[in-house]
């Protein structure tokens, strides 16, 4: 009974109220004062409601397939989008409505009546600017009267998402001088426990016992422990500067987003594992589409440089090399500390976009800044910082 009153509710449209409203109204002024202006009114409203009745009455019966090719693409490329509906009842279709949301806009078609089995098409092309996710969907049916008195929305498909990505840009191997993993070779950096034994040193308080040699301990008659070679696998970090007191427009935030992206396919075609955090969006593995699928969904959050660089060191511990990105108003000091989420083994690089001032790198202790005015500068950049 509810569920039967909540359909009725939803039929009936603003004007049907308003119609309904007006021929009781008349109806009563027309009991108290016998006037046949208002009973013609009332009468007038009735019938005009029973006419209307007709074109709600009935099922809709139809499949209705939602199509985008492709379904990921890079800003500025099209995306063809089609929508098939097709009659599946044993009778002829009535005319209807088709609305399809797609992003902030919705698309309406008007589909004829249709015989059992007959099918209608509807294609466009979808052009994308920027960076982002565009929704397709739901597609909805309308029925109803030429007034509007009444209608029947129907919901036939689910949100299909179109995923744009940046503009990217190509870069040279980042494996120069990285850690590399065991199936590669053993690098510069010393750690106190590994595979690739390195070297002996004099025992500090604190170290562990494991790691003590003592034949030589004995022949030196002092406590000798084992230094090994680090063999830890590579791992690229990425971590984005979300706060958008932090960038001075959003072409510098779509920026930095089309350097993240790039780094990160450099990255996986490397066979480096990929991490990758902006606010609340994080991913980590070596899949590059979840990568880049998540710097679609990217935005300006408020959570800030320093949270998310803290969420990253706990979600990719292994991290070898870590890029982070901010805006003119993101500062050296929130840079540093972003860093000082992980060890001193790991080779840390910020990348300043800052569209007003030329591209440069400036040395800051050990956290080199490599400043960007757009992104086609990432490439000699990196050349010069990472190579």
């Amino acid at each position: 009974m509810r569920r039967a009153g909540r359909v009725v509710l939803d039929v009936v449209n603003p004007l049907g109220w308003a119609v309904l409203f007006l021929a009781l109204l008349a109806g009563v002024a027309t009991a108290a004062s016998s006037w046949r202006e208002t009973a013609v009114l009332a009468a007038a409203c009735a019938l005009l409601l029973l006419l209307a009745l007709p074109f709600v009455l009935g099922r809709t019966k139809v499949d209705v397939a939602l199509t985008a090719e492709p379904r990921r693409v890079v800003a500025g490329a099209s995306v063809a989008v089609g929508v098939v509906i097709t009659n599946t009842a044993s009778r002829r279709m009535l005319p209807a409505l088709l609305e399809l949301p797609v992003g902030e806009t919705v698309h309406r078609y008007g589909l004829p009546s249709l015989r059992a089995g007959a099918a209608h098409v509807e294609d466009f092309t979808l052009r994308t600017e920027r960076r982002g996710v565009i929704p397709l969907g739901p597609a909805t049916t309308r029925r109803g009267d030429p007034l509007g008195v009444y209608s029947r929305d129907l919901t036939w498909t689910e949100v299909r998402e179109v995923l744009v990505r940046p503009v990217m840009v190509p870069l040279e191997s980042l494996g120069a001088g990285l850690l590399r993993d065991l199936e590669g070779v053993v690098t510069d950096a010393v750690s106190s426990s590994d595979l690739a034994f390195h070297a002996l040193r004099e025992y500090a308080p604190g170290d562990d016992l494991r790691h003590v040699h003592w034949r030589s301990s004995a022949k030196a008659s002092q406590l000798l422990v084992r230094q090994y070679n680090d063999t830890r696998r590579s791992h690229a970090t990425l971590v984005v500067d979300d706060d958008p007191r932090s960038w001075a427009s959003d072409d510098d935030f779509e920026t930095a987003m089309a350097v993240a992206a790039s780094i990160a396919v450099r990255a996986t075609l490397d066979d480096f594992e990929t991490t990758f955090v902006c606010g609340r969006q994080v991913v980590s593995g070596a899949d590059g589409n979840r990568v880049l699928d998540t710097v679609c969904r990217a935005g300006q959050e408020g959570l800030g440089l320093v949270p998310a660089a803290q969420r990253a060191a706990r979600t990719a511990a292994d991290t070898s090399l870590l890029f982070l990105l901010g805006g003119t108003g993101t500062g050296f000091d929130t840079f540093s500390r972003a860093a000082s989420s992980y060890g001193p083994e790991v080779r840390r690089f910020a990348l300043l976009v800052d569209s007003e001032a030329p591209s440069r790198v400036r040395e800051a202790g050990d956290l080199p800044v490599l400043q960007l005015a757009t992104r086609d500068d990432l490439a000699p950049l990196l050349r010069w910082g990472v190579g």
